[in-house]
This record gives structure tokens, C-alpha cells and sequence, in this order.
């Protein structure tokens, strides 16, 4: 594949963790890319000891500086937050050059399909792990049943990225490999999904409390829950016919009941709090946070359990024991940064990195549930289950970042050539990804289970 790639040039905004497998992958196919960061220094890191990638400074927010960047090149990656993809996109509507992102399609992305066809440039999005890998094998399953005269009667499908379960050492049983606010946030959504036919709601504030035990191998504990609005995937994947559409997120046991008692305690709050601007101690923050009488551990304790409800003594042992590993009864000074969760985020941060060592896991499965032509019943699941390599790359830098540097190469070679704002929802773009990715080692076991 690199021999008509040989020295095109890839602009890529961002140097977060999932990056680096995307330059080394382009580079390893002698593809140019420049590395464009708003801070030089984090640029230059990611640069650091590959051949054909190279830094610079760039403030995206900087329309002149990007259309200047994006006019040198031939396709644009976009990796930074998603809230910036359509300034880059407009950006490379204007020079006519494509893009790439893993990010889901936003509406304000949308919104320039039409300006997208017009100027001929391929927008391909939703091509990292969750989204990106799942769609893959979900529409590669659900095409094979509709072509064979089935109908999908439910798909379920559930994502977690995860400490290995020998790392999984905090009360929490995770780890923070990207922003722990953007984790923290995740857990406020409300989710809506079908099941069993009828459109089922939950608010932000009781999503951990539907959080039920999820099988996928005796080896694991997970616990699953459903991740914002799953309905618009009866059009999306073609499945009208489905009755249960859930697309949902794993975590290991204990992870919700610990979370709702942090969001019942209003730790997860985004409210500014004079007091948190100050370096006070933990234990006078949380006993203004929790309305406690003083901040004693004693009367800290009484006001956490008038605040929410526990299982039983065990999982409130459990769970005391947690915060106060946390730190939220000590003398330990916070580092202020306003609000709860900021502030929350601040001390969790150092305390949830993955250690010297220490690997990651992730866990993908999607569920079919399958009536065939004749009638008879099968349930279907494609896993993938993968572990990061302490000396190499996480297994979540790995299942995004390789995924979008496939993507690049076929979209600068022309496997991928339909214009406008695209995801990964047909055969035709999706095969030939599938079958490269297997070269890298990325497939997903499909198995019948009955």
C-alpha cells in the first residue's frame, strides 16, 4: 500500500495518548505528517524518534494559521475535542482537502454534508475503537442475516475500556488513560434505548442505579450499563425490525454503587463553590459539600449516609473505605479548582494513573439475537477482548489510533472515495478496513452461543 502513498502529507491535529499509533502507522508507509499541537512541546513529544513526522505550533481556533497548515497537505486527522471538528472541516471545505476523525458526527458536522460534496472531499468519521471497530462488526453481522432472509430481533452491545484485572487495584476498579472529567461527565448522561419494543428512559442521576451484572467470559466481573441515546441505530444499522437496540459501556462490580453515592454526595456537581477556589483541607470541603455538622470523620460519615442509600453494611464498609482513600476525610489539602467535580478530578488524577507496568484491557461485545427465514432462533456475539502492552502501546491507544491511520491510508489511496460526511455504515467502506485491521492483529471472534 505505501508505494502510491510514498511522501503524501497528512496534517494531525492533536498529541493526546491515542496518537501515537496513528503517526507510526503513517510513517512505517513513508506518509509525511505533521503534528500540530497548540503547545509545541507536547507536538515535539509525540514526534520524538519517528522518521517522517515532524512538529508545530497551531491554535485550530485560528482560522488564517489552519487554512495556511491544511493548504500543505493532503488530508487532515483531527483528533483533538470533538467541538472543534467542524472549524477544521470548514477549514479543509475551503482548500478541498479531506479529513479524518474518530469522533462521532456531530450536527454541527452534519450540517456540512452539502458544502462537503460540493468542494469533493471525503469527511470519513466514527473510525477508532467505540465508534469505529463495533460498527464494523455490527453491520457485517446484521448485512449477513438480512442477506440471508433473517431479521434482527435485538442487538446489544457493549464497550468498556478498563484496567487489566490485576491493575484493577483502587475502590473503583479503574483508571483514568484519558481526561477524568471527561469519565466523570460520562457518568451524568441520561441514556434512552429500546427493549423489548418500547422506548425506555433513564436520568443522568439514576443511570448507575440500573447498572446490572453483564456475562461475556467467567473470568470477569462487569457490570454494564446503557450509553446515551441508542435508538437512532434501528436507522442507522438498517434494523427496524429490532425489538432491544442497547449500546451500553462495562465497568468491573462495585464501580456504579461507589459512583451513585459520589453523585448523591453532589461530588459530581458542576457548580461553582467559593470555598473550593481556597487550598482548605479535604475533610472541611466535603463537610461543606455534604452539609455535614462538623468535620469530624464521625459526623462526615453520618451526613454520607443520610445522603444515600447503601445495599447492606458490607457494601457501605466497602464504599467508606473508598472515600477515605480518596482522601475526602482527611487533612490532605485540596487542590482547588471551584467546583466538586473539578476539584474531585484534581486529587483523582494522580491517584488513578496506570502504574510502571501496568496494562489496560478492552472488552467489546456485541449480542445478536437472530430469527432465521425458516423461523429458528440463534443468538450470535462477536467479542474482542485485548490487552495493552506495558513496553508498546495501550490497548485503547492501539484500538483507536491504528483504525484511524488505516482509515487515512484508504482514504488517500481511494478505497474510501465517497464524498461528503461519512461513517462506517456499509460494506463497501467497512470490508476493506476489516481486512487491513486484521494485519494488525484487530478482529472481532464471532461465535454462536445457541
Amino acid at each position: 500500500m505505501s508505494s502510491n502513498l510514498f511522501y503524501r502529507k497528512v496534517l494531525l491535529l492533536g498529541a493526546g495518548f491515542v496518537t501515537l499509533p496513528t503517526v507510526q502507522v503513517l510513517s512505517d508507509a513513508d506518509i509525511k505528517v505533521t503534528v500540530a499541537c497548540r503547545t509545541l512541546e507536547n507536538a515535539k513529544k509525540l514526534c520524538k524518534d519517528i522518521k517522517n513526522a515532524h512538529p508545530i505550533s497551531l491554535d485550530v481556533t485560528d482560522s488564517k494559521a489552519l487554512d495556511t497548515e491544511v493548504e500543505k497537505v493532503d488530508i487532515v486527522v483531527s483528533l483533538i475535542p470533538y467541538e472543534f471538528h467542524a472549524t477544521v472541516i470548514k477549514s479543509a471545505i475551503r482548500a478541498k482537502k479531506n479529513v479524518v476523525t474518530t469522533s462521532y458526527v456531530s450536527t454541527a458536522m452534519l450540517e456540512l454534508e452539502e458544502d462537503a460534496k460540493k468542494a469533493g472531499i471525503t469527511v470519513m468519521n466514527e473510525i477508532g475503537l467505540d465508534p469505529g471497530i463495533d460498527h464494523l462488526y455490527a453491520v457485517k453481522t446484521i448485512n449477513e442475516v438480512h442477506q440471508e432472509g433473517g431479521k434482527i430481533t435485538s442487538f446489544i452491545s457493549m464497550c468498556g475500556g478498563l484496567p487489566a484485572p490485576e491493575a484493577s487495584d483502587n475502590p473503583l476498579g479503574y483508571k483514568f488513560s484519558w481526561s477524568p472529567k471527561g469519565v466523570l461527565l460520562a457518568l451524568r448522561n441520561s441514556a434512552k434505548y429500546y427493549k423489548d419494543g418500547k422506548v425506555e428512559e433513564v436520568p443522568g442521576p439514576e443511570l448507575m442505579g440500573t447498572a446490572k451484572p453483564y456475562f461475556i467470559y467467567p473470568g470477569f466481573a462487569f457490570v454494564g450499563y446503557p450509553n446515551r441515546d441508542s435508538t437512532p441505530y434501528r436507522e442507522r444499522y438498517n434494523i427496524p425490525e429490532a425489538q432491544t437496540i442497547i449500546r451500553g459501556t462495562l465497568r468491573f462490580q462495585g464501580f456504579p454503587e461507589f459512583v451513585h453515592v459520589l453523585v448523591d454526595m453532589g461530588f459530581l456537581s458542576q457548580e461553582k463553590r467559593d470555598f473550593l477556589e481556597e487550598p482548605i483541607s479535604w475533610k472541611e470541603a466535603t463537610q461543606k459539600i455534604i452539609d455535614a455538622t462538623s468535620d469530624l470523620e464521625s459526623d462526615l460519615a453520618l451526613a454520607v449516609t443520610l445522603k444515600t442509600q447503601f445495599a447492606n453494611n458490607e457494601e457501605k464498609a466497602r464504599i467508606m473505605t473508598g472515600l477515605r482513600w480518596i482522601g475526602l476525610f482527611s487533612d490532605e489539602k485540596i487542590i482547588p479548582r471551584g467546583t466538586p467535580l473539578d476539584t474531585l478530578c484534581a486529587t483523582l488524577e494522580p491517584k488513578m494513573q496506570y502504574g510502571p507496568g501496568e496494562r489496560d484491557l478492552v472488552m467489546l461485545q456485541h449480542k445478536f439475537e437472530i430469527e432465521h427465514k425458516d423461523g429458528s432462533k440463534e443468538t450470535r456475539t462477536s467479542t474482542l477482548c485485548d490487552y495493552g502492552d506495558p513496553g508498546g502501546y495501550s490497548s485503547m491507544a492501539k484500538l483507536v489510533g491504528v483504525p484511524c491511520a488505516v482509515a487515512v491510508r484508504q482514504v488517500l489511496d481511494g478505497t474510501i472515495s465517497e464524498k461528503g460526511i461519512l461513517a462506517p455504515m456499509t460494506p463497501r467502506i467497512n470490508d476493506p478496513l476489516m481486512m487491513e485491521l486484521k494485519k494488525y492483529g484487530i478482529e472481532m471472534k464471532e461465535e454462536t452461543l445457541a
